[in-house]
C-alpha cells in the first residue's frame, strides 16, 4: 500500500485511477500531476520508485485536498443557510440545491432527509 496524502492506496492500481482515491483529485487533475512528473498513467503504483512518488506528493502538497478541501465546501454550505439565501433554504430542507424538479426525481434527495 501506497500513502499519499493520508491514504492508503492499493499497489496495484494505475497512478491515473490511484490519485482518484484522494477527495480533491480527479482524473484531469491526476493528468496534470503525471503530466507534470513525466510519469506514464498507466505504470503501477508499487512499481514507482520512492523519487517518484516523493515528487507526486510535492506536487499533491500544492493543491487543497481531503479534509481542508471538506471544511472548506461545509463552511461554504454553511454561510448559505446563515444568510437564508435560496440555496440556503434548499439546502436546509435537503432539497436539490440547482433547480432541478422535485415531483417526480430527487429520490436520493428526499429519501436522505432527516426528519425532527
Amino acid at each position: 500500500m501506497v500513502r499519499i496524502a493520508g491514504i492508503n492506496i492499493p499497489d496495484n492500481k494505475n497512478v491515473l485511477y490511484g490519485l482518484k482515491f484522494i477527495y480533491g483529485i480527479g482524473k484531469s487533475r491526476a493528468k496534470y500531476i503525471c503530466d507534470i512528473i513525466n510519469i506514464n498513467y498507466f505504470y503501477k503504483l508499487g512499481d514507482l520508485n520512492s523519487n517518484q512518488l516523493n515528487l507526486i506528493r510535492d506536487k499533491i502538497s500544492s493543491f487543497l485536498i481531503e479534509g481542508d478541501l471538506r471544511r472548506e465546501v461545509m463552511l461554504n454550505i454553511k454561510r448559505l443557510i446563515d444568510l437564508n439565501s435560496y440555496r440556503g433554504l434548499r439546502h436546509r430542507k435537503h432539497l436539490p440545491v440547482r433547480g432541478q424538479r422535485t415531483r417526480t426525481n430527487a429520490k436520493t434527495c428526499r429519501k436522505l432527509r432527516s426528519f425532527k
